[in-house]
């Protein structure tokens, strides 16, 4: 199974921008669903991204137009752009692979705290 490490996140002020990155133990190329979530303590994690092996991307509403989710089947990583964030996007994000209608293991996530 492929292992999935995120990095990326930090401390960043509300309007600003991050880049998560998803880095795969080996090859994404025939993982037809990747996707990111998040989650803030205490409530359920959240599908914030999902991205198809054909490049098809959806987004939940909360993020539409200001999240993008990309990847590099080549360096087999899937990557989060995310600009304009606002306070409520602070939470613990994670990727994850879709396969057989379940998503697998979950990682240790990247924090990201949107803060003036």
């Amino acid at each position: 199974q492929v292992q999935l490490v995120e990095s990326g996140g930090g401390l960043v002020q509300p309007g600003g921008s991050l880049r998560l990155s998803c880095a795969a133990s080996g090859s994404i190329f025939s993982i037809n669903i990747i996707g990111w979530f998040r989650q803030v303590p205490g409530k359920q994690r959240e599908l914030v991204a999902t991205i198809s092996s054909g490049g098809s991307a959806n987004y939940p509403d909360s993020v539409k137009g200001r999240f993008t989710i990309s990847r590099d089947n080549a360096k087999n990583t899937v990557y989060l752009q995310m600009n304009s964030l606002k306070p409520e996007d602070t939470g613990v994000y994670y990727c994850n692979v879709l396969k057989r209608g379940y998503w697998g293991d979950w990682g240790q996530g990247t924090q990201v705290t949107v803060s003036s």
